[in-house]
């Protein structure tokens, strides 16, 4: 039996509807975001941190990792999800990259919505929207959480 702890932190199935935002976050991505991420993931292709580079193979400037962008997007699920076990499937595609301006960063908006209820797994589709500077750099991300 869960403790108070656990049953205040995971939502309510009951009272999902779909089309309910169940989160929204903003993440404020800088140069030294990427690097910070190259060091943890390992990934040190020089598109992630070399203008010149990322010029170079006709890129319009640093990008951050699609791996970062889409780890990001998923994190506010996992908040409001209560515990990260409950995640038990994301997929999404990659649609447009999100260009690290060296001043400015980049700021990315993540909404996660009410997709679809499955009553008999008590699951929810949560889909994501994921934008920056308008348009949507992650295409058909979804998310399944399982609350019984």
């Amino acid at each position: 039996m869960p403790d108070a702890t656990t049953a205040a932190t995971t939502p309510d199935f009951d009272a999902l509807a779909v089309g309910d935002v169940v989160a929204e976050r903003e993440f404020h991505l800088t140069r030294e975001s990427l690097v910070r991420y190259a060091g943890a993931s390992g990934d040190f292709n020089p598109i992630h941190y070399r203008d010149d580079v990322a010029g170079s193979v006709g890129l319009p400037g640093v990008l951050a990792h699609g791996m970062l962008t889409m780890g990001l997007a998923v994190q506010p699920v996992v908040d409001w999800a209560g515990d990260p076990a409950r995640v038990v499937d994301y997929q999404t595609k990659f649609t447009r990259p999100v260009v690290v301006d060296p001043e400015a960063g980049a700021d990315v908006l993540v909404t996660a919505k009410v997709g679809l209820l499955d009553p008999e797994a008590r699951a929810a589709r949560i889909d994501l929207t994921v934008t920056f500077e308008g348009a949507t750099v992650l295409g058909k991300a979804q998310v399944r959480v399982v609350l019984a």
